[in-house]
């Protein structure tokens, strides 16, 4: 089967289009991926795990708009024309698949123009995700615009049991689970050993994921080493200079995405805190839970959330209210309780080994592809 990925990042920076697109290839698949460098900081085409990238890169016309919300028009034309073009090159086009309501009407463009499979991949549920960061009137648009689009889908994938009884609400396409899970690449659980505490984040970073306060916060911790990194989104660049003001925090920039776990190992422990009145941010599943289980690292994350409920039901890492006092305590307590941290660190572990891992989440994307043959 030949199956073009559509995605609105480099690619790089996206660990669950990865593995989807190795795992597909794996299987004997043809995949390419068209994304979207907005930076230009890659070249036109990469071959990486057998996946082919093809990158579109922003025109003159789109460096002269305001922001994302003028130039993502223009990159579904974009997207669509390239996807045009690799089909009448010879790759036959049997199914797109689409990540995200941002490359979604290109995908229905190349369905109603080749006749292919189309598959929508939700990561987020979108409206929910640019709320507060968009006038409302948008917001509003974007839930309309993905309920109109859902009409052209034959497959919809998504990350939990929230987002699919969303999904089921809208439409009777049929929806899969397939969680952010990651490989399973240590054997055994092992404890970490650091003479100082340490904390380590690589995600996006926002003012919805109490950034920067984190950074001044933990300074004043003792006996607290921070390291941060992420992609070049959301306010990076405030961040690498506040952290460039505490000798005790570490910003190492944007990694590619086959570090993350071994840099998560290395650290004491990871985190993600988020506003549970913000809709997608309750009713998510973050990345950073599944690298800390497979690393047997304890998380602390925001109570009140699907993501806070499922680490409290694994037993592998503190929830908490989202104030700074609160995530001061937390720090301190892990910092200080040598057997707690480790009694977490192993639950995680123990969760990635039974049921949270790759292996068993890939499976459930091959019968999706099985379906849709």
């Amino acid at each position: 089967m030949k199956i073009l990925m559509l995605l609105s990042n480099p690619f790089m920076v996206d660990p669950r289009v990865h593995k989807e697109a190795k795992t597909l290839v794996d299987e004997g698949n043809e995949v390419a991926v068209v994304v979207w460098d907005r930076r230009g900081e890659y070249g036109q085409e990469d071959l990486i795990d057998g996946v082919r990238i093809v990158r579109i890169h922003n025109t003159a016309l789109m460096k002269v708009m305001p922001n994302d919300l003028f130039r993502n028009p223009i990159w579904w034309k974009a997207a669509y024309r390239k996807g045009l073009e690799l089909y009448k090159g010879g790759f036959d086009l049997d199914t797109v698949h689409c990540h995200d309501l941002d490359t979604l009407q290109s995908g229905v463009w190349l369905k109603k123009k080749t006749g292919c499979k189309l598959v929508y991949d939700a990561h987020e549920i979108f409206g929910y995700m640019i709320e507060g960061n968009v006038p409302w009137v948008v917001s509003k648009q974007a839930f309309r615009m993905e309920k109109r689009l859902l009409n052209w889908v034959d497959h919809i994938i998504t990350v939990n049991k929230a987002f699919q009884a969303y999904f089921a609400s809208l439409t009777d396409k049929p929806v899969t689970i397939v969680m952010n899970c990651k490989e399973l690449v240590y054997n055994e659980y092992t404890s970490p050993d650091n003479d100082t505490f340490t904390l380590i984040y690589i995600g996006l970073m926002t003012k919805g994921r109490f950034f920067p306060e984190i950074i001044d916060l933990v300074s004043g911790i003792k006996s607290v080493r921070l390291i941060i990194g992420g992609k070049k989104e959301g306010i990076y660049s405030e961040v690498e200079r506040v952290c460039e003001k505490y000798q005790n925090v570490e910003f190492v920039g944007t990694i590619p995405s086959s570090d993350i776990l071994p840099q998560t190992h290395i650290a004491d422990a990871t985190f993600i805190l988020v506003n549970p009145s913000n809709s997608n941010s309750s009713t998510t599943v973050f990345n950073k839970q599944f690298e800390a289980m497979v690393c047997g690292r304890p998380i602390v994350l925001t109570k009140d959330t699907y993501a806070g409920r499922m680490t409290e039901e694994l037993g592998c890492g503190l929830t908490i209210a989202y104030d700074a006092n609160s995530i001061r305590k937390a720090i301190e307590e892990l910092r200080d309780n040598h057997s707690l941290c480790e009694e977490l660190g192993r639950n995680a572990f123990r969760a990635a080994k039974g049921r949270y891992n790759w292996e068993m989440e890939k499976r459930n994307l091959l019968k999706v592809y099985e379906k849709i043959k």
